[in-house]
């Protein structure tokens, strides 16, 4: 397996995918799934945003971010921190509330 922090040259990268077995790496995938292996990531963004019923794009302009960001966010690869963290609470807890902030 790669390691998910080195990056690439275009020739490495080339290279290593020339060299991928994608059949073992989805069979490996779903042994581990099925083994209890596997891991889910749980995302408050993803619930908030659900809440609201807003798309990705929607809600990243609701919140200030871009929709990449979001995608992080929600992916588990980054955190969101300070105003963002607090206005993803308040979607959770009351989406009314961010609605009524699209609404204006």
């Amino acid at each position: 397996m790669l390691s998910k922090t080195k990056i690439l040259s275009s020739i490495e990268l080339e290279a290593y995918e020339a060299q991928r077995d994608l059949g073992a790496e989805l069979l490996h995938s779903i042994h581990e799934m099925k083994t209890g292996q596997g891991r889910v990531i749980y995302s408050e963004a993803i619930e908030a945003r659900k809440k609201t019923g807003l798309s990705q794009s929607q809600f990243a302009t609701l919140l200030g971010v871009s929709v990449r960001t979001l995608q992080g966010w929600e992916q588990g690869r980054k955190q969101p921190s300070g105003a963002a963290r607090t206005l993803l609470v308040i979607a959770q807890s009351n989406p009314a509330a961010i609605l009524a902030v699209v609404a204006k």
